[in-house]
């Protein structure tokens, strides 16, 4: 089996400055979301990363016009769209698919979608999203791995969310834009990206209001025209490039990000003792202290520290001396990367399968490790970077989910770190790496 390593030297202090790329999350949602319009979008500041072309691939299976049009422009006309049938393998392998539920219900009034994939770390259901669906007056049931969803009308109602759900929460949103009436949603999430999607369709004739609080109020419309919208910056990305100049010891200027985004972290990086220069559209971070300052974490919906940032940030404390603790709050199992780290020299231990402690102070030895997931991919990417010697990372599909050109921004920066052909996969990779 072909598969790609990445070999990075550690012990490189990054240095210079990084461009930020649109934000995945967004631009998945944004993408799906134009289902809905009856017309062109142009959508700008869109990463080139798999899950985005996984999902022009879909969006062109239901009849609809989708491509690349320029470095980061994507052009998407679903004036024609023939199927509400969004099904097969390209569907199960990002969890961003789930949005279809909501935009082909809204646009069609019926969908047919497999269950999402996308990383193993936990159970994440979909029925909040089902609940949502039928307050506007849609039967649902699945059969066979396919949701399958219908209604004759979908009427506005109020919709209250039993946990704090970005999926459901833009779900419900989709579903409702061309619905009668008004819906409401309550405990609603309110993460950049829900903001973002709620934006690009006010850009197209929506009327949503509300957006970044816990309650949005959506009142329909009969139809949305096309137009242009750009996508917000890619707040993970921006922290993962912030913790790896941190684990660095380096000085970083981190371009084209909100920097309100970054709140959360930026405390928590000040908290170690890791310098924080903040401008109107980019943070200087650098390393003020030899020894970096022990803290805890908790991750937490927005405005709190974001879990995907979790993994990134355990390996950080890593570095820093005396006992640390990281909360998981969103997801279960989503320490799954701790072996690997625990692999280069780490010392954490799993509490619970929501808490790590990390004895810090230790220094991380270059190992051969795998990605468990997305962001844990970007954990061992941040532990190599730190680490003596060298270290080789399999599994790069899940880093190409979701970082556009992760290793030319490193090198960018000064990080000695290659992509090579591996021919056959090393037998560890197959029992700890492969789902």
């Amino acid at each position: 089996m072909n598969d790609e390593k990445m070999v990075i030297l550690g012990g490189v202090r990054l240095r210079g400055e990084v461009k930020i790329s649109g934000a995945k999350n967004s631009a998945v949602a944004v993408l799906v979301a134009s289902i809905l319009v009856n017309g062109k979008c142009v959508i700008e500041n869109v990463p080139r990363v798999s899950d985005i072309y996984n999902l022009i691939g879909i969006i062109k299976s239901l009849g609809c016009e989708a491509d690349f049009v320029g470095d980061d422009t994507v052009e998407i006309d679903c004036s024609e769209i023939k199927s509400y049938k969004a099904t097969g393998a390209a569907v199960r392998k990002i969890r961003a698919s789930s949005y279809f539920m909501g935009a082909l219900l809204g646009r069609l009034h019926k969908a047919s979608v497999d269950l999402p994939g996308g990383c193993d770390f936990g159970v994440r259901p979909i029925d909040q999203h089902l609940k949502g669906f039928k307050a506007l007056g849609a039967d649902s049931d699945i059969e066979y791995g396919v949701v399958n969803i219908t209604a004759d009308k979908l009427v506005g109602d109020t919709v209250y969310m039993d946990v704090v759900s970005v999926g459901a929460t833009i779900d419900v949103m989709l579903a409702a834009v061309l619905a009668e009436g008004m819906t409401v949603i309550e405990s609603a999430a309110k993460e950049p990206h829900v903001v973002d999607v709620a934006n690009f369709l006010n850009s197209m004739g929506a009327n949503i209001r509300g957006a970044g609080t816990d309650v949005i109020k959506i009142r329909g419309v009969k139809e949305l025209h096309g137009g242009s919208f750009s996508v917000i910056p890619d707040q993970i990305e921006a922290g993962t490039f912030m913790i790896a100049a941190a684990a660095t010891g380096g000085d970083v200027l981190v371009n084209n990000i909100i920097p309100k985004h970054m709140e959360s972290l930026s405390a928590k990086l000040e908290e170690m003792g890791v310098g924080i220069e903040e401008f109107d559209e980019a943070i200087r971070v650098f390393v003020k202290q030899p020894e970096l300052r022990r803290c805890n974490v908790k991750t937490q919906p927005y405005p709190g520290f974001p879990t995907d940032l979790q993994p990134p940030m355990l390996t950080l404390l890593t570095k820093a001396k005396g006992t640390s603790i990281m909360t998981e709050n969103v997801w279960e199992n989503r320490f799954q990367y701790v072996s690997e780290l625990n692999r280069m020299g780490a010392y954490i231990s799993l509490e619970d399968s929501d808490e790590a402690v990390v004895e810090g102070g230790s220094k991380l030895v270059g190992a051969p490790v795998c990605a468990k997931d997305l962001r844990a991919g970007a954990a061992m990417v941040v532990a190599a970077l730190m680490a003596d010697g060298v270290t080789e990372i399999y599994n790069l599909k899940y880093i190409d989910r979701g970082y556009e050109n992760f290793e030319k921004k490193l090198k960018k920066l000064g990080a000695q770190i290659t992509r090579r052909c591996v021919n056959p996969m090393p037998d560890f990779l197959k029992t700890a790496g492969e789902k």
